[in-house]
């Protein structure tokens, strides 16, 4: 059974009632206070102006950084929201409270057309432990829930699963709505072959997946440091590179399996070790990584492999980035997986970026709109493809209930 979304609700159940909306503004700011990127505020506005076109006031609930419960000044929404405004070219009033008096008063005196932004959740103390007091005293800023904060959806939170499960209804917003439907079409693919592309840092953030996609996927192509250590796993040395020594023996268990479907590098781009923002690099054998360079990216011959292999899928996730992107000369690899991605949509493959760097390199490739989806969610994305589950999901009406 899927959760209920605002389309399912009578207009009439939102007509001038509080909608209390939990989404997601964890943008990344400037020491200044700018918003350095703003695509999590700019996927808060279709849910937004639903509930604004049907006679709803939108009261907005949202986390930024890691204050660890207390007051601290750098992670104030305050900035966010003029942002907003802009984009629904409606008031959007920030109050620096969130679970007070004065704040539900906020919410009762709010004019219609108009949105409401809390203070960061995680100022309270009880905001992680999900604390059933502060949920009750959020609970009194809405009528009704509704969650398009997918990339929050996995943290059983206050704001997230606390409040749903006391407001009626406890909905998704579209955001949410268009995230479950586009990784539904990973978890069973329509179109084969299924072809998915790992990277990053991290074996061990992604051992379910990596368990789940080779059951699924026709072919898990490794790249990033996550490669290295599945070739450190081959009985390869790999120099100064970046190795992740406690997944060795996962990644071997990996390996042993007959038909395990992962394709690593050939060959990677290297450089020395301790000098990465040297100019200097040059490629070699995946096998034959001198003692004093480490790997930066993927070598050509690899790109080339992994190209044909996403060009020729009918469906593709990609999740985190083939090499040390963000500088120069090391963002070939990644950026050819952008490239690929964006070659096989318009082949009509279905094409999926997952959250995080990997979302940050397709946006920098200049490519975000020529794939199907761009994940707005990181940990919740992974988990949500691993399992089929999350505390926030879990905690909203379901439709047919």
């Amino acid at each position: 059974m899927r959760a209920r979304t605002i389309r399912d609700l009578d207009p009439a159940d939102l007509d001038g009632r509080r909608a209390l909306v939990r989404v997601d503004f964890n943008v990344p700011m400037d020491e200044d206070g700018t918003v350095r990127d703003s695509n999590r505020i700019e996927a808060s506005v279709p849910t937004l102006k639903y509930l604004l076109e049907h006679g709803a006031r939108p009261v907005l609930l949202s986390h930024l950084g890691r204050p660890k419960g207390k007051v601290v000044p750098r992670y104030s929404l305050a900035p966010v929201a003029p942002i907003l405004s802009d984009l629904l070219g409606t008031p959007v009033h920030f109050l620096p409270e969130t679970d007070t008096d004065a704040a539900v008063s906020a919410t009762e005196t709010l004019e219609p057309g108009s949105v409401l932004l809390l203070e960061n959740t995680r100022f309270l103390p009880g905001e992680t432990k999900n604390d059933p007091d502060l949920s009750r005293r959020l609970a009194r800023l809405g009528d009704l829930f509704v969650n398009d904060a997918f990339g929050s959806t996995h943290r059983a939170h206050a704001s997230v699963v606390g409040v749903a499960e006391l407001l009626d209804p406890a909905v998704a917003g579209l955001l949410v709505e268009s995230e479950l439907e586009a990784f539904a079409q990973l978890r069973n693919p329509r179109s084969r072959p299924f072809v998915v592309a790992f990277g990053g840092a991290k074996i061990s953030d992604k051992i379910p997946l990596i368990e789940a996609f080779l059951e699924r996927a026709d072919a898990v192509l490794v790249g990033g440091a996550m490669a290295n250590t599945f070739l450190k796993a081959e009985g390869h040395d790999m120099g100064g590179s970046l190795v992740e020594e406690d997944a060795i023996e996962v990644a071997e268990e990996f390996l042993r399996r007959p038909e395990h479907r992962l394709s690593l590098p050939s060959d990677l781009v290297v450089a020395e070790a301790n000098a990465p923002d040297a100019t200097l690099s040059e490629i070699v054998r995946a096998d034959r990584v001198p003692s004093d360079r480490a790997a930066f990216d993927i070598g050509p011959r690899t790109r080339e492999t992994f190209e044909h292999a996403i060009q020729q899928s009918r469906t593709f996730f990609w999740n985190g980035p083939m090499g040390l992107f963000e500088r120069p000369g090391f963002d070939s690899g990644t950026v050819a997986v952008a490239r690929a991605a964006a070659e096989a949509t318009a082949e009509g493959a279905f094409t999926v970026v997952g959250g995080g760097d990997s979302a940050s390199a397709i946006r920098q490739a200049g490519l975000a709109g020529a794939v199907s989806h761009v994940s707005t969610g990181g940990g919740a994305a992974l988990e949500y493809l691993a399992h089929g589950a999350l505390p926030g999901l879990e905690a909203l009406d379901k439709a047919g209930k």
